[in-house]
């Protein structure tokens, strides 16, 4: 039987919940009330720190059972029994009696990475320093994260939080110009480093940042394909002396035949190199304006100007498509504001079968005449 509630509770579970259950509580609650996401309320924060604390027990099998046995406080006291006319450990007494005095020390910790906890049965003070410690709040949220908790959503969940740093100065060989940036955290780390500091302790485990970067990329460019050379400056961390450094490092950006505006050109590790981890950077790509054409998903449109007289008696054009070919466009009128006349496979290549094309679209601007003679418009009342 079930001593206390109080860790199920907290995430809304009941005691007989699976460990997925846990997980989704957990990844539902810690989202819900994450301190980057409710800057201004410190109940959330708070909140955000119970939720994490009783996921770190219930999510491992071992203090689960402890839990669930003998409650929090036998816990956080490392086993030992409680204070004078307190209530006692429960049936079964000490379950670390085993161990001896030098407590007992469980090693499979959260799901993602082993972790130490000592529980003491040696003599002394109520909640002794051998007892159960929490972790950090972020970290055991980093924690899960890693684990694959992430992957737990559905499509489209947003599990970044800001502040996270940035890259360094950036932008474009051949006079490119300069690109603002946005980071946002992202779901693991791929740190070589260890993960415990020279006392035993963990240590925590910066999370590795997305930085994205817009790439403004021209329409005959994304017609054509072609590879674009972006210079960067990244700061690199020495982890022998803790000191950090800047380089340049020139990165081939492809772009593919096709590729959409908001489209993502991904690289791993270039950014910048913290300690615990490096910047993952993400070009996002950015269609330039364009003189004669509009772009409109595969399509490819083309509008020219008649003035009335042509819309009303017809008109005659030679336009030119994207890759240079000349086309003869024209209509006998009286032709509406809406015509198109669409040119089938000379529009843009489709990116994920860059050997069809969509249509080239000849669309028409008419020009009204800013004012009209009495004469004029006699005229047009007797025609019209």
């Amino acid at each position: 039987m079930v001593k206390e509630t109080k860790l199920y509770d907290q995430l809304g579970i009941a005691s007989t919940a699976t460990q997925d259950d846990i997980k989704k509580a957990y990844r539902k609650q810690a989202l819900k009330h994450h301190p980057d996401k409710n800057k201004d309320n410190p109940a959330a924060a708070e909140k955000f720190k119970e939720v994490s604390q009783a996921y770190e027990i219930l999510s491992d099998p071992e203090k689960r059972k402890t839990y669930d046995q003998f409650g929090l406080e036998f816990l956080l006291r490392g086993g030992m029994p409680a204070p004078e006319n307190g209530p006692g450990p429960g049936p079964g007494g000490n379950p670390f009696e085993s161990a001896g005095a030098g407590g007992f020390p469980f090693a499979s910790g959260m799901p993602g990475g082993a972790r130490t906890f000592h529980f003491s049965t040696s003599s002394g003070g109520g909640g002794g320093g051998g007892g159960f410690h929490f972790s950090p709040a972020d970290s055991i949220f980093s924690e899960f994260l890693r684990s694959g908790g992430a992957g737990m959503g559905d499509e489209g969940d947003d599990f970044g939080f800001g502040g996270m740093g940035g890259m360094g100065g950036m932008g474009g060989m051949g006079g490119m110009p300069g690109m603002s940036g946005s980071s946002r955290a992202a779901r693991g780390s791929r740190s070589g480093q260890s993960r415990f500091d020279a006392g035993g302790r963990r240590a925590p485990t910066p999370e590795v940042t997305v930085v994205e970067k817009t790439l403004p990329v021209s329409l005959e460019e994304l017609f054509s394909g072609t590879t674009k050379k972006m210079k960067i400056k990244r700061k690199t961390y020495d982890q022998a002396t803790g000191k950090q450094s800047t380089q340049d490092r020139i990165l081939e950006v492809p772009i593919k035949k096709g590729l959409k505006a908001g489209s993502k050109i991904k690289f791993s590790d270039v950014g910048d190199q913290v300690e615990g981890g490096t910047q993952d950077l993400h070009f996002v790509v950015q269609e330039k304006p364009h003189p004669l054409f509009t772009r409109v998903g595969d399509d490819i449109k083309h509008t020219i100007d008649i003035d009335l007289k042509e819309a009303l008696t017809g008109w005659k054009r030679r336009v030119q498509t994207i890759d240079g070919k000349q086309l003869d466009v024209s209509s006998a009128g009286p032709t509406g504001p809406t015509y198109e006349e669409r040119y089938p496979g000379q529009g843009m290549p489709k990116s994920k079968k860059p050997t069809e094309r969509g249509d080239f679209v000849v669309g028409v601007r008419i020009k009204f005449p800013a004012s009209l003679t009495q004469q004029q418009k006699e005229v047009l009342k007797d025609v019209l």
